[in-house]
């Protein structure tokens, strides 16, 4: 019997055409790889409620979260990820991300290397 996958709340902020995104640090599975805020969902914790989270404790930004985008199951080397990728936008536009998160454009978004689960999202955004 395998073990459920590990859910993923990630939040898609976007403002103004661009999109908040920051690079995996190294020492961790996806290194060097680029991806929007999110974590492992906290039990007790609905998904809506651990992408704010995430995206305030990595990125130091609080967000209203919106609709969600279609979710994803993906089988990396380290785990099977469920991800649940929700719309989102920050609370104080204004306020500046918290490296290595950063502000890129939506012609951009594809440029710049994302984990394959994030591979159907992307294409969703940039087409």
């Amino acid at each position: 019997m395998t073990n459920p996958p590990t859910r993923i709340a990630v939040a898609v902020v976007e403002q103004g055409g661009c999109f908040l995104i920051g690079r995996r640090p190294a020492g961790v599975p996806l290194a060097g790889l680029w991806e929007f805020p999110g974590g492992k969902v906290d039990p007790g914790e609905t998904a809506e409620q651990a992408a704010a989270r995430e995206c305030l404790e990595e990125s130091g930004l609080a967000i209203e979260v919106g609709a969600p985008y279609p979710a994803v199951v993906h089988q990396y080397d380290h785990d099977r990820l469920a991800l649940e990728f929700f719309a989102c936008r920050p609370v104080e536009p204004k306020a500046p991300p918290k490296p290595p998160f950063r502000w890129v454009a939506l012609a951009e978004l594809a440029t710049y290397p994302f984990p394959a689960a994030n591979a159907v999202l992307i294409e969703l955004l940039t087409r």
